[in-house]
């Protein structure tokens, strides 16, 4: 091989620093519906296969995950819509924002006052961008890199959860741990564009709101998408909306 080749090949796999690409790289603008809120967004000169490929020749293993943190999604947008124009829902109380992804909704829940703000995210990408995207929102986020879903609920007063029904076995793996929120005596919050795979018989609907899916396959004209609450027992049918049409296009960003 020669120095050449060696010199594109180690430029090609060594580790990007994820802070540094995403600032050198992704454009710090207001989300649509959520002026009051800026993030770190993907756009078609972004680049962001490139931290895809330096996370393909990384020697621990894991896969790769999606770029979902680069996107602001219909569920996590309808939710902190929701959190922001009813800042009593999280006044004073200790929030996590389940699959925080960009931090949109945890950013939302501690501008509408929310008393302590967890974020869990267990890609390192996601990870890099929500302290980005807290720190240009002025708000403080404490964020937890695991999977909080495989052991007991962390102590929090409510659990905001947005996008999290995207795909079946992601859904499957979230349901016990959202049972074990409720039995601990914790509130949740689902935000969602009426998802192929959302557990209709397991929420009560409590608002609607028009806003962009720019991250799926909406584009960015504004759709219904819901907040609801996910309760233990059924009390209610299975919430109805516009939202009730089967819609089987789960998250499916394609990076630049």
């Amino acid at each position: 091989m020669s120095a050449r080749s060696e010199d594109a090949t180690r430029k090609r796999t060594e580790k990007l620093d994820p802070a540094a690409f995403i600032q050198a790289n992704m454009r710090l603008a207001p989300v649509p519906s959520l002026p009051e809120i800026r993030l770190y967004l993907a756009h078609p000169g972004s680049g962001l296969r490139r931290l895809l490929e330096a996370d393909d020749a990384d020697e621990s293993g894991n896969d790769p995950q999606p770029p979902y943190w680069a996107y602001a999604w219909a569920g996590g947008t309808v939710l902190a819509r929701h959190v922001l124009d009813r800042p009593s829902i999280v006044a004073g109380r200790r929030v996590l924002d389940l699959g925080a992804g960009s931090g949109l909704v945890g950013i939302a829940a501690a501008k509408a006052g929310a008393h302590e703000v967890v974020a869990a995210e267990v890609d390192r990408n996601g990870v890099a961008a929500l302290r980005l995207n807290a720190e240009a929102n002025g708000v403080a986020i404490q964020i937890c890199h695991e999977d909080v879903t495989t052991g007991p609920p962390p102590a929090v007063d409510l659990v905001l959860a947005g996008d999290v029904f995207y795909a079946q076995e992601v859904g499957q793996r979230m349901m016990p741990f959202l049972d074990r929120c409720l039995a601990a005596g914790i509130d949740v919050l689902v935000g969602d564009p009426g998802r192929a795979w959302l557990p209709r018989q397991r929420l009560c609907l409590l608002a609607e709101y028009q806003v962009p899916d720019v991250g799926g396959n909406g584009g960015s004209e504004p759709r219904p998408s819901a907040v609801f609450a996910f309760v233990a027992d059924r009390v209610s049918p299975p919430a109805r909306s516009p939202l009730s049409r089967e819609n089987p296009a789960g998250r499916r960003p394609i990076p630049e």
